[in-house]
């Protein structure tokens, strides 16, 4: 029998939440396997991240209807139906109630049917209760953003507690969809015309020259993304071209670089000149950067798979006019595309991963030449591991000097010093950190 939309999304959502699963990969993998409409695809993206992204407030409007916690697949069905009761409002309430019943007639027994049933239409009748009501303003944050407590601390002591509601809000609204168009095999008005003779409706970017936002399909299966003439990446992310500084004939380095996105960008900026050497830690993830390379007809990359910690080892010192540490990280600049990072990373994570990127740092910096470039990124927006490793950078390695970093034109009002800290609220892309450093002669 073929499952219904909210019966598949509520299995994705338990296999977020029971085995760690990333919920964009699940969703990509059942919109492959499942024989949806192109309604029912968006509707079930929707709703899987929708009820991942609002789970604190979710059961923050249950609360007041539970006497005691239920299982767990009883738990997530009234999430799910609360998140299209309170935040979709083109699916009608008989319809929400009714596929939550079936659900639950399917799954357990008739008690569970007339629990769930009951639970939904109390919440009908008494409305959703004010966010403005809750006098703390972490906890307050914390419900109304649907963030951990500790994270909502986190923000309002960085940011402060408007900044931080800002960028609360600004992780619940669907990412942008942007494409890099491959310089080296096209042009930007030329695959704007190709993507519109398919349907696809696109403009040139105000931010990056060569990206398109794509407004209306999807590019994924057009010819132009299989035969290398664009590949999906968030704008913000493109900054680290301008940051490198690249030019023909270099010899770079990325140290952190699957799955391939900076990879790639930075061998077509130099026109598939000099060379490209990309590192990660695991072997399986370089292939990913090769896949990448050869879809986008790039022939000057090269991958190994290696702990950029262990770099020196494999190469001579003042070997590379350039080096990217695009750095594992929290992640806290993508929260919109990657929900579920918020629920599973704790305070302890944020103190070990700075660690890892001040090591990764102080090894490859060995091996940028004289007057060469070191460019340290990360896709959250994180203090600790930004300024804080890059000020820690810098008073152990006086042989480096912090540049201001290059970015597009469009951005330069975003700088408030020589780095650049991109937030979701800026522009509408991801969180996005870089900063640059000369080799002094």
């Amino acid at each position: 029998m073929k499952k219904e939309v909210r019966e598949i999304a509520l299995e994705l959502i338990l296999k977020v939440e029971k085995q760690g699963s990333y919920s964009h990969l699940l969703i990509n993998d059942a919109l492959k396997k499942q024989d949806l409409n192109l309604a029912d695809r968006g509707l079930l993206t929707e709703l899987v991240y929708g009820t991942i992204q609002r789970k604190i407030t979710l059961d923050f409007y249950l609360e007041p209807f539970l006497k005691k916690e239920p299982e767990d697949w009883v738990q997530n069905l009234l999430r799910l139906s609360v998140y299209q009761l309170a935040f979709l409002d083109k699916i009608p309430e008989h319809a929400i109630l009714h596929e939550a019943g079936e659900i639950a007639r399917k799954r357990g027994h008739e008690g569970v049917t007339k629990f769930v049933n009951g639970v939904l239409r109390n919440i009908i009748r008494s409305g959703f209760p004010a966010f403005n009501d809750i006098s703390d303003d972490v906890l307050r944050l914390s419900i109304e953003a649907s963030l951990p407590e500790w994270l909502a601390e986190r923000l309002i002591d960085q940011y402060g507690y408007r900044r931080a509601l800002e960028l609360g809000e600004a992780f619940l609204v669907p990412p942008n969809q942007t494409v890099r168009v491959n310089t080296t095999e096209t042009n930007p008005k030329s695959l704007v015309k190709e993507f519109a003779d398919q349907g696809i409706a696109s403009k040139v970017s105000e931010t990056i020259p060569w990206a398109l936002e794509i407004e209306k399909g999807s590019i994924a299966n057009t010819n132009a993304f299989k035969t290398g003439k664009c590949t999906i990446q968030d704008e913000s992310s493109m900054v680290v071209a301008y940051a490198l500084e690249l030019k023909d004939d270099l010899d770079v380095l990325d140290a952190c670089a699957a799955p391939g996105g900076k990879t790639t960008l930075i061998a077509e900026k130099m026109n598939g000149t000099g060379s490209v050497m990309a590192l990660d830690i695991h072997a399986h993830k370089t292939k990913l950067v090769e896949q990448a390379a050869r879809r986008l007809n790039l022939l000057n990359i090269r991958t190994l798979a290696l702990d950029a910690r262990k770099a020196t080892a494999e190469f001579e010192e003042k070997s590379f006019d350039r080096v990217l540490v695009d750095a594992p990280c929290s992640g806290f600049g993508v929260l919109k595309r990657k929900p579920d990072i918020k629920y599973s990373k704790k305070p302890e994570d944020i103190t070990r991963l700075s660690e890892i990127q001040l090591a990764i740092l102080d090894e490859v910096s060995q091996l940028v030449k004289e007057n060469g470039i070191l460019v340290y990124s990360t896709c959250t927006i994180d203090q600790m591991e930004n300024t804080e490793v890059v000020q820690k950078f810098l008073n152990s390695h006086p042989e480096f000097e912090m540049l201001s970093v290059s970015v597009p034109k469009t951005l330069e009002h975003l700088k408030t010093g020589n780095d650049l800290q991109i937030l979701p609220t800026d522009f509408g892309s991801d969180g996005f950190y870089v900063a640059s450093f000369k080799r002094c002669p």
